[in-house]
């Protein structure tokens, strides 16, 4: 059984930052492949990034592209999502996942945290 855990969520003004982290542990044996998504109310889940299991590689949403950055924590199946010049637009839930590929599936989730970007 793997568990993925977010945090970093909370609440930011426009232009301002946030750091999302997320850790997948338990019956970990392997590196995964680790990516974000959110979904906003009323809409449906969307990709937002993701990474590599070894971290050489990493993708974007167009929506996001040059305003967040994915990276890899020090400990193994830990990932950070640095979040810049964010936008209302980007208040949603923010779930982390966990998987072999990084163009999925993914196998594991986590429950989400909330950002809230106001205007």
């Amino acid at each position: 059984q793997v568990q993925v855990v977010e945090s970093g969520g909370g609440l930011a003004q426009a232009g301002g930052s946030l750091r999302l982290s997320c850790a997948a542990s338990g019956r970990t044996f392997r590196s995964y492949a680790m990516g974000w998504f959110r979904q906003a109310p009323g809409k449906e889940r969307e990709f937002v990034a993701a990474i590599s299991w070894s971290g050489g590689n990493s993708y974007y949403a167009d929506s996001v592209k040059g305003r967040f950055t994915i990276s890899r924590g020090n400990v193994k199946n830990t990932v950070h999502l640095q979040m810049n010049s964010l936008e209302p637009d980007d208040t949603a839930v923010y779930y982390c996942a966990a998987g072999n590929n990084m163009e999925g599936p993914y196998d594991y989730w986590g429950q989400g945290t909330q950002v809230t970007v106001s205007s």
